[in-house]
């Protein structure tokens, strides 16, 4: 591992002016100290190697919303941090073997959470799966193939070895409500309850299914199809699994689920539509809703997608989803969900591309931003968990709107900043306790961790991020308790 060097480090001042000047320059000099020492020995700390043994440990039993309604948790109170992934194909277009390629790439990356549909989008009720079944009887919901559904059993068992959740959509949207796609609309309220009820009663012993309805639709005029579907899951469950809702793009399960009891968390679609979408607004405005739920976005900017659908537009890459994640978390999400646009539709020759797909699922299984996801869940998880909220009144100076925008949250003795473009910040002291903060870089590019120094918690502090401003150039300060002797920023126990 490369030692970082002195200007890899950054910067560091206080602000305050006055009679502290004399003092400033003091500890000026004395993190300039600090930071020759530190590049001397080389402190920069990561860990890139693949995640060993499952990505869950299920012993500590099944999930349920945290007491205090803003998080998952285990039976046992253990929090549980979603990191999805988007293989909305998975049942209906993967063999075995590669399916279990697959789920083994991302339990190396410590994905929680695989997100697949049973009755898939591309044409899944008419075009078999790898092994020539179809998932319905003359398409009728309550005349489950059983053929088919001993495949998707047999991949959730897969997940299952691996401390993977699979977060199972019934169906796709196109099958309740059209709109577009190649549905055909097969359910209403009688066979919604009847084939709930025969989901529930299948997975209700697995251990690891999270339901997700819904599937890329508004429920306007489909709610009571939903209600049923949900109220026929918890019938053959008995009420053992969570579940949510996935909605159209720019929308959220809450514009009509919020107050319904069976939904026991926000998932929010921010979309393809365009770089920089503020995500953190429609994370915010869920948050802040009553009763409160847990939320997160379930749907960002997928890597390798064409901006808005259309390739002269760009392509979203490894910053973009970046970005999403970090917004989304820093501004409360209890988790995330990543997406490739060529894994989503398990993309592979013989195959049509949607919407420009342009690599093989399997060819892409390693790119920049899914490995980024790796440290996403390292910094979350090093940290204590449950007590973490979004604080935008500790930035200070260095606000931007856009791709800049700089996204803060804070624990039980921690801060997080994220900086998407490495501008300088000031950032306000003394809202966490201690009379001392370690500060440090943690690159999310990377997973490196760089200590920076140890500032009096108090004033504020302007901290200039390696590099020069740009795209790309993206940095969580970290500031830590000192007295709290947490281990570097990312570091895996």
């Amino acid at each position: 591992m490369q030692a970082p060097t002195a200007n890899s480090i950054g910067r560091a001042r206080m602000e305050n002016g006055g009679t502290m000047k004399k003092q400033a320059v003091h500890i000026r000099c004395a993190v300039l100290g600090t930071v020759i020492v530190a590049a001397l020995l080389g402190t920069a700390f990561a860990d890139e190697s693949p995640r060993s043994g499952p990505s869950v440990d299920f012993g500590h039993g099944n999930l349920k919303v945290s007491k205090n309604k803003r998080f998952l948790v285990h039976e046992d109170g253990t929090p549980f941090f979603y990191l999805g992934d988007t293989a909305w194909e998975l049942f209906h277009r993967l063999n075995r073997n590669q399916a279990k390629k697959y789920l083994e790439n991302r339990r190396k990356k410590g994905f929680t959470v695989i997100q697949a549909v049973v009755l898939a989008e591309l044409d899944g009720l008419n075009t078999p799966n790898a092994y020539g079944d179809k998932p319905l009887i003359d398409n009728d919901p309550a005349r489950p193939n059983f053929k088919y559904f001993n495949h998707v059993d047999y991949i959730v068992g897969q997940a299952e070895r691996r401390g993977i959740y699979i977060g199972m959509l019934p169906t796709w949207g196109d099958k309740v409500t059209k709109a577009w796609g190649k549905g055909p609309v097969v359910f209403n309220k009688d066979n919604a309850v009847v084939y709930g009820k025969f989901l529930g009663r299948r997975y209700r012993d697995r251990p690891n299914i999270i339901w997700i309805l819904g599937g890329d639709r508004v429920a306007d005029d489909a709610e009571d199809i939903w209600r049923a579907m949900a109220m026929g899951i918890r019938q053959g469950n008995r009420g053992k699994h969570l579940m949510t809702y996935h909605p159209q793009g720019g929308r959220t399960s809450a514009q009509w689920f919020h107050e319904d009891g069976w939904l026991d968390f926000n998932m929010l679609q921010s979309g393809h539509s365009a770089f920089n979408l503020g995500n953190y607004e429609k994370v915010s405005a869920d948050y802040n809703r009553k009763p409160i739920k847990p939320c997160l976005d379930g749907e960002p900017r997928y890597e390798d997608h064409p901006v808005n659908w259309k390739p002269t537009g760009g392509w979203f890459d490894g910053f973009d989803v970046r970005q999403a994640a970090y917004w989304a978390l820093f501004a409360g999400a209890f988790g995330h969900t990543y997406g490739c646009h060529d894994i989503w539709q398990m993309y592979a020759p013989g195959r049509k591309p949607v919407s420009s797909a342009r690599n093989n699922w399997y060819d892409v299984l390693d790119l920049p931003g899914a490995q980024d996801m790796t440290h996403v869940r390292n910094l979350m998880e090093s940290r204590p968990f449950l007590s973490r909220v979004p604080d935008q009144s500790l930035i200070v100076e260095g606000q931007a709107d856009g791709m800049s925008h700089v996204q803060a949250t804070r624990g039980d003795g921690y801060v997080f900043v994220y900086i998407p473009t490495g501008q300088a910040i000031k950032v306000r002291f003394g809202v966490v306790s201690g009379r001392n903060l370690k500060a440090w870089w943690f690159d999310p590019r990377t997973g490196a961790a760089r200590y920076i120094a140890k500032f009096p918690n108090r004033s504020a502090w302007t901290f200039d991020p390696p590099g020069k401003p740009a795209r790309g150039n993206d940095w969580v300060l970290v500031l830590d308790e000192e007295s709290r002797n947490f281990p570097p920023p990312g570091t895996v126990k």
